[in-house]
C-alpha cells in the first residue's frame, strides 16, 4: 500500500489508499487513463489550501505556524524547483523527515520506502517540491506573486532590527547629537540643574561644566545650595569663558583657597561684582584686577580688603574701566578715587557712599577736569563741603558771565547726582548744580537739612530732563516752592518720581497744582506731610483722564501711579473711597452706548494701616478684571465707616447707631473675605461678652 501525504498549511493531512496488486495496472497501457484521472484529480484537490480538508484540525504546537511551508510532493506536471533532486535521494532528505520540516508521527511517510512507489508514464522522474502558504484569506494565485520587501527595507519587530549592520543596542541619541547642540539644550537648565544632571553619566559631566554654559557666571542665586567644591570646580571649569562673574554675598570663596581659584582660571572678565564679600583677601583681589586688563564693570561694595592701593592698581591694570562701586569700603578714602578717575578716561559712572575725604580740592579739581562722569553718588559723603562741590562744578577761580553772573565753563555731562545725607551741603553749594547740568534726569537730595527753597529754584529752571526728584526731609521747603517753581518748571511733563515725605510745611497749597500738571507721574511719597483727601481725590482724577480706557472686558488694568499717604492727619477714609471708587469704575462707553468702558490704569494706595487691608484686597480684584466684587467690597465698608462714625454721636438712637454699626462690619468682614455666597470662608469672631456691674 502506498501512502501519499497532502500538506496544506492548516488543512487536514488526506490519505489515498492504493492496492498493491491493482489490476488496473497490470492489464497494460489500455489501463492508464483511469490512474492518470485519478491522479490528476488527486492534484486538483491539493490546489485549493482555501477547500476544507476531513479530518481532526492541526494542534496548536505544530511546526507549521510559519508563514510559508513546503509539501511533502507536487504532482503538478511543471517543475518549479531549479535544483532538480529527485524524490526518496539520501542525499536530500533525511530518513524519517519530511520536506516541510521534522514531521510528527502523524504525518511521517516513512513507512513507505521511495523505492516502492509505480510513478505512472508522463509524469517527470523528479517530483518537484512545491512551496504552499498558511490558510488565508487569499488565493492562491495571489500568493504565488507576492515579493518579499529586501531586507534592509523591513520594519524590525521587537527584539530585533531589520538591518544587521545597526547594532541591537538601538539609537544612542545623546551621543550621535552634535555638542553645540547638547550645549544649546543645556543652556536652558539652572546652575543647581547643572550641578545635579553632572552625575547623570561622563558625557552628562562633561557637557554641564562645558564653559560656553557659564559665559554669565551669577553665584548670587544658588551659592548657598551648591557645596563650595562644586561652586570652585565650575568656576575652573569656566574660567576663560567667564565675561560676567557675580559673586554678591558669596562667603564660601573668601578663603585663600577657593578664591585663587577665581583669578588663576578668570582671565577674560568683562563684569565683576565682588559685593559682600567682605573677607575677601588683598592679595586674590590684586591677583584678579591685575589679571583682566578689559574690566569694565568693577563693584567692590563693602570690601575691607580695597584700599588707595588697590585702587592704583585698578587704574593702571584696567584701562577700559567704565563703572566702579566702591562704596562703604572703610579703608578707602577719595585720593584713591582720584587715581581712577585720572588714568581711566571711560569712567562714566563712579559710586562711592560713605567714602571719607571728598573735601579734598585736588579731587575736586580732577573732577571737574576729566568731564566725563554721567553718574555721580556720593550719598552718605559727610566730608562733603560747598566748596569742594562748587570746584567739581566751576573749576577754580572760573570766568564769570557779567550779565547771567553764571561761570563761563562747559556744562557738566552729570545725568544722575546723588548727593543724600550729605549734611554739610548748604544752599550756596547746591546752587552751583543750575544752569551747568542741562541733562540732569535724576536728584536726589534727601537728608541735606539745610536746603531751602532758593536752593533748588535754579536747578529746576535749567533741568528739562528731569524724571526723579528726591526731596525728603527738607522740613524748609515751603508751598510757594511747589506752586511757583516745580509746578510750572521745564521738567513738570516729564516729571515720573516724587518724593516729598517728611516735608512737614508741605500741604494742600502746593501739592494740588503738582499733582494737576505732572501727568506722568508713576509714584509719589507725601507721607507725614499736611495734604488732605483733595490731593488724593486729584492723583485719582489725572490718572483716570491721562489713560484712555478700554471696552474689552478681558483686558485687565494696571498700576499707573503708586502713591504712600501714610501718617498724613488730614487724609480720611473718604479720600482713600474716593480712590477706590476710581480704580472700579465701569460706565458707558462714549461711542457706543450698548458697550461698557472700562479704567486702564489704576491707583496703588500706601495708607492708615487700618485701611490697608481692605484697599489691597480691593486692588487685587481690580488687577484680575473682577469689578464688581471690588464696587461691592468698597460700598460695604463705605457703610461700615459710615455707621461708625453715626454711632460716635451722642444723642437718641445711640444703641440702634451701634448696632447698625456692628451689621455693617459683618458684612464689610464677609465680603473682604470673599463672601459666604461666592465661595469665601467666614473668619472666626468673638462677639464681646455683657459685663455685670
Amino acid at each position: 500500500m502506498a501512502e501519499i501525504h497532502q500538506a496544506d498549511g492548516g488543512s487536514t493531512p488526506m490519505d489515498v489508499v492504493v492496492g498493491e496488486q491493482d489490476p488496473v495496472i497490470a492489464e497494460g497501457p489500455a489501463k492508464r487513463k483511469n490512474r492518470q484521472r485519478l491522479l490528476h484529480r488527486i492534484q486538483r484537490i491539493s490546489s485549493f489550501p482555501s477547500l476544507a480538508q476531513p479530518g481532526r484540525p492541526r494542534a496548536h504546537s505544530s511546526p507549521y505556524r510559519i508563514r510559508d511551508t513546503l509539501s511533502c510532493a507536487s504532482l503538478a506536471g511543471s517543475t518549479t524547483m531549479s535544483s532538480g533532486v529527485p524524490y526518496g535521494s539520501d542525499s536530500y532528505f533525511p530518513p524519517g523527515a519530511s520536506v516541510s520540516g521534522y514531521a510528527s508521527a502523524s504525518s511521517s511517510i516513512s513507512t513507505t520506502p521511495a523505492s516502492d512507489m509505480t510513478l505512472p508514464e508522463g509524469t517527470d522522474d523528479c517530483l518537484n517540491v512545491r512551496k504552499v502558504g498558511t490558510p488565508t484569506t487569499f488565493s492562491s494565485n495571489f500568493l504565488a506573486h507576492t515579493v518579499r520587501l529586501p531586507s534592509d527595507l523591513r520594519t524590525a519587530t521587537r527584539g530585533q532590527t531589520a538591518n544587521p549592520a545597526i547594532p541591537k543596542r538601538g539609537f544612542r541619541f545623546w551621543d550621535n547629537m552634535p555638542h553645540e547642540m547638547r550645549v544649546y539644550i543645556f543652556s536652558f537648565f539652572r546652575p543647581k540643574e547643572l550641578v545635579r544632571a553632572s552625575s547623570v553619566c561622563k558625557m552628562f559631566y562633561r557637557t554641564c561644566f562645558d564653559g560656553q554654559l557659564w559665559t554669565n557666571f551669577d553665584a548670587s542665586e544658588f551659592y548657598k545650595d551648591i557645596p563650595v567644591e562644586s561652586l570652585t570646580k565650575m568656576i575652573a571649569a569656566a574660567g576663560p569663558f567667564i565675561k560676567n562673574l557675580n559673586l554678591r554675598g558669596c562667603v564660601q570663596v573668601e578663603h585663600s583657597k577657593q578664591a585663587e581659584v577665581v583669578f588663576e582660571s578668570c582671565k577674560n572678565m568683562v563684569h565683576v561684582s565682588l559685593e559682600g564679600c567682605r573677607n575677601f583677601q588683598r592679595v586674590t583681589l590684586h591677583g584678579l584686577v591685575k589679571a583682566n586688563n578689559k574690566l569694565t564693570t568693577l563693584d567692590l561694595t563693602g570690601l575691607t580688603a580695597v584700599t588707595n592701593i588697590s585702587c592704583k592698581i585698578i587704574a593702571h591694570a584696567c584701562p577700559q574701566l567704565q563703572m566702579l562701586n566702591v562704596s562703604w569700603c572703610s579703608h578707602l578714602d577719595a585720593r584713591g578715587i582720584k587715581a581712577v578717575v585720572k588714568r581711566c578716561p571711560k569712567l562714566t559712572d563712579l559710586r562711592a557712599r560713605a567714602v571719607r575725604g571728598f573735601d579734598n580740592i585736588d579731587v575736586a579739581a580732577v573732577l571737574f577736569n576729566t568731564n566725563n562722569l554721567e553718574r555721580l553718588v556720593l550719598n552718605g559723603c559727610t566730608d562733603l563741603s560747598d566748596r569742594a562741590l562748587k570746584i567739581m562744578v566751576h573749576g577754580e577761580n572760573p570766568q564769570i558771565d557779567i550779565l547771567t553772573d553764571i561761570p563761563i565753563v562747559p556744562p557738566r555731562k552729570w545725568r544722575h547726582v546723588d548727593l543724600s545725607r550729605c549734611t554739610h551741603l548748604t544752599n550756596r553749594g547746591i546752587q552751583a548744580l543750575g544752569h551747568l547740568t542741562p541733562n540732569l534726569e535724576g536728584l536726589q537730595l534727601s537728608g541735606c537739612t539745610a536746603l531751602t527753597d532758593a536752593a533748588l529754584e535754579p536747578i529746576l529752571a535749567s533741568t528739562p530732563r528731569l524724571t526723579h526728584l528726591e526731596l525728603e526731609d527738607l522740613a524748609e521747603l515751603t508751598d510757594a516752592f511747589l506752586s511757583r517753581h516745580l509746578a510750572k518748571a521745564p521738567c513738570t511733563p516729564s516729571l515720573q518720581h516724587l518724593s516729598l515725605s517728611h516735608c512737614e510745611n508741605l500741604g494742600d497749597a502746593g501739592l494740588l497744582p503738582v499733582v494737576k500738571n505732572c501727568v506722568q507721574l508713576k509714584s509719589i511719597d507725601l507721607d507725614n506731610t499736611r495734604i488732605s483727601d483733595l490731593v488724593i481725590a486729584e492723583a485719582a482724577y489725572m490718572v483716570s483722564k491721562r489713560a484712555k480706557r478700554h471696552t474689552d472686558p478681558s483686558a485687565r488694568p494696571r498700576v499707573g501711579l503708586h502713591m504712600a499717604v501714610y501718617d498724613c492727619h488730614n487724609v480720611t477714609w473718604t479720600g482713600i473711597r474716593e480712590v477706590l471708587f476710581r480704580n472700579a469704575h465701569v460706565k458707558p462707553s462714549a461711542a457706543d452706548v450698548t458697550k461698557h468702558s472700562y479704567p486702564a490704569e489704576v491707583i496703588s494706595l500706601k495708607c492708615f494701616y487700618g485701611f490697608q487691608m481692605t484697599v489691597d484686597e480691593h486692588t487685587k480684584r481690580v488687577l484680575r478684571g473682577d469689578f464688581s466684587s471690588a464696587a461691592r467690597l468698597e460700598r460695604r465698608w463705605a457703610d461700615w465707616m459710615q455707621a461708625n462714625e453715626e454711632a460716635g454721636l451722642v444723642g437718641g438712637g445711640h444703641r440702634r447707631r451701634r448696632r447698625r454699626a456692628r451689621d455693617a462690619q459683618m458684612l464689610h468682614a464677609d465680603e473682604e473675605e470673599g463672601g459666604i455666597l461666592h465661595g469665601g470662608r467666614r473668619r472666626a469672631r468673638t462677639i464681646p461678652a455683657c459685663t455685670v456691674m
